[in-house]
């Protein structure tokens, strides 16, 4: 007993049951105690025998005799529980899905591995002996080169019980979320068997399915594609029965196996491999396992955690596994048009921990910008190409909650989808008058004097606010007389549209310098911001048409001087400072065009030697460079995922000397 991991279940319901009798066929876990907000329920002591009945979730977590933690309430409230047992340093296996989406998985992952704990996806199918066996099996080669997976889980509730979880829209329900995962996550499998890590995102996802009252999805199907030409039909229900049969066809036959995710049962049994030949001669492959069907993934979690693991290796799914399994379901999901109504700000008004959003620390330092009166972060989240707002909105909570509060967004970007994610989430969120909106508009072709207002209004008006912070005009035309620009900009400012400065994006010095010397006669607002590439690596080659870099020696003392406070895109060279960029690595063309030069590969080299030195990454001294400057800088940064925002926001922590930065610019 003293070996064993010393379990906690989060929330007694069905599939908990399940999970205690897994516990118990298992060898490596006992469960100690059951955490319920219903601690005087009938029946609990006898369902969950030997366990000590807690009061609270937070109890749960908070005990000292738990090792770790196993969530089995729905799903919604996954991500809640997952990162707040990671915070009391517990071990968590999470029932399927993970999360309701990618980015509620990867702020779970994110949590996790701050906390040094382990983080797994319960889809018990896949630590079954039933999955190596057919592993085993597909790789020999009995039915040729695979083409086609066909795959279903679907039952039927009956009758229809719309207040069950299934079909409520609250917590939810559905086809996809449920069971869909399970032919999603085995077609990856098959489809990745001769990949390094086993696995295989699909390049094309189409859907259908239908929507039933509740709005959630009762029954759908979809077709994944993937890169190495393999296609997968998968179909999922809950109130369709279906046959629940894998099958995988080969250039030299099939192979079917019936209720695969059940493997030879709950209790154990024996599952059948059927290979059929493309001559119709059939052979069988039994695989008998007496044991509990859930107690292979207890037994996984704890040779994990006795090896210092924090997640599956295969066939169980790790955390990039577990990601791109929902990352197809989102596509799936999207495909369908379901959403969730708790998945919407305005319903949803807390953080992924259940918080009302507030700054929990200021690693993000501020400052103050002239011509701004609040103080704003050294550093700008920009577009967020994430998807759904609830997606959108666990990165901008990161942010807020770190100390940032400057936004960058832009007319044109995402046909305005971004700028309405942002407008939603500061409503939501109640933090309007804390956040700084930089906006931008008159992009080319449509870069005129009177396009900046009747942009501008509709910025406004899908940020659900009636002012900007900052403005910039995205974009220069120099057949326009500057003037005319910066009088459009200024009756912006005089009518309180533009509470902030004002300046433009891509501009030439001399076209700032004419502007300048325009609104100082004419005693116009002056432009005093610039949003221009400015990166330790020099752009070679414009990434787009009409960008202009600000990184060169006279672009410095221009900033310096004029005391212009530059937006930097691009801060971190769009990757050039990975392992995605060298002088051998040509996937990348727009990488390899914009930033590969003999001056940028040596300032790489010492970036990686001084990163080296402190701990840290080149792309994190990168940013650290650009912070450092003696001039007014702010780095626009666009993470990916929460990881990426976390590594970008430790460069805080980096403090470059003068010395520093003239040896990573020029090696004395």
């Amino acid at each position: 007993m003293a070996d064993k991991v010393r379990w906690g279940i989060l929330g007694p319901g069905g599939i908990a049951k399940d999970f205690f009798a897994g516990v118990a066929g298992s060898e490596t876990g006992v469960v100690a105690a059951i955490g319920t907000r219903n601690p005087g329920k009938l029946g609990l002591d006898d369902t969950f025998s030997g366990a000590r009945i807690i009061d609270g979730y937070e109890a749960l977590l908070a005990d000292p005799d738990i090792d770790a933690i196993y969530i089995a309430v729905p799903h919604p409230y996954h991500a809640q529980w997952a990162i707040k047992a990671a915070e009391h340093g517990k071990h968590v296996l999470c029932e399927k899905p993970i999360g309701l989406s990618s980015a509620e998985a990867d702020a779970m992952f994110t949590a996790a591995e701050a906390a040094g704990t382990f983080l797994g996806e319960a889809y018990m199918y896949r630590l079954h002996p039933l999955v190596a066996k057919l592993v085993e099996t597909l790789k020999s080669g009995v039915i040729g080169d695979i083409r086609l997976i066909k795959s279903s889980f679907g039952f039927a509730v009956t009758p229809p019980k719309p207040e069950h979880r299934l079909f409520s829209n609250a917590l939810a329900g559905g086809g996809i979320l449920d069971v869909g995962g399970y032919p999603v996550s085995m077609a990856r499998l098959i489809a990745g068997l001769n990949t390094e890590s086993g696995f295989l995102d699909p390049d094309k996802v189409v859907a259908a399915g239908h929507l039933g009252e509740t709005g959630v999805d009762e029954w759908t199907s979809a077709v994944l594609h993937f890169p190495n030409g393999i296609i997968a039909e998968v179909s999922c229900s809950i109130s369709l029965a279906q046959d629940n049969l894998l099958t995988i066809l080969g250039t030299k036959g099939r192979i079917e196996i019936d209720q695969f995710w059940f493997a030879g049962g709950k209790s154990g049994g024996t599952a059948t491999i059927h290979v059929i030949g493309s001559d119709g001669a059939r052979n069988r492959i039994d695989v008998t396992e007496e044991r509990h069907l859930y107690s292979f993934e207890v037994d996984a979690v704890g040779a994990a955690i006795a090896a210092g693991q924090t997640q599956f290796t295969f066939p169980g799914m790790g955390r990039n596994d577990t990601l791109g399994n929902l990352r197809t379901m989102d596509r799936w999901r999207a495909a369908i048009g379901l959403e969730y109504e708790i998945e919407k700000p305005s319903v949803t008004r807390h953080t992924i921990r259940g918080d009302i959003l507030q700054v929990r620390n200021n690693r993000i330092p501020r400052g103050h910008i002239p011509g701004l009166i609040p103080e704003t972060s050294l550093a700008a989240l920009g577009f967020l190409e994430l998807g759904s707002i609830s997606s959108v909105a666990i990165m901008l909570d990161a942010f807020y909650e770190a100390g940032g509060n400057l936004f960058d967004t832009a007319f044109h970007y995402g046909n305005g989808k971004p700028e309405a994610q942002i407008g939603e989430w500061m409503q939501s969120r109640g933090v309007r008058q804390q956040s700084v909106i930089i906006a931008k508009g008159a992009h080319s072709p449509l870069c005129y004097p009177d396009v900046i207002a009747k942009q501008l209004t509709v910025s406004l008006d899908r940020m659900k606010t009636d002012y900007v912070d900052i403005y910039f005009m995205h974009r220069d035309n120099p057949d326009v007389p500057v003037g005319e620009f910066v009088d459009a900009m200024d009756a912006e400012v005089k009518a309180g549209r533009i509470r902030g400065p004002f300046g433009g994006s891509n501009w030439t010095r001399e076209r700032m310098d004419a502007a300048i010397a325009y609104a100082e006669r004419t005693g116009k607002t002056k432009p005093s911001v610039l949003s221009n590439n400015f990166s330790l690596a020099e752009m070679v080659n414009p990434v787009w048409d009409g960008c202009i870099a600000s990184s060169d020696s006279a672009w410095k003392e221009w900033l310096a001087s004029r005391k212009v406070t530059n937006f930097a895109w691009s801060s971190q060279a769009r990757g050039f400072f990975t392992d995605r960029a060298g002088p051998d690595k040509f996937d990348d063309p727009e990488l390899a065009n914009s930033w590969y030069s003999p001056t940028n590969f040596a300032r790489r080299e010492r970036a990686t030697i001084l990163a080296a030195r402190l701990g840290k990454d080149p792309i994190q001294v990168a940013l650290a460079y650009v912070l450092a400057q003696p001039f007014g800088v702010i780095p626009l940064i666009g993470p990916r995922s929460l990881g990426e925002l976390h590594h970008s926001i430790a460069a805080f922590d980096i403090e470059l000397s003068p010395e520093d930065v003239r040896w990573l610019e020029h090696g004395d």
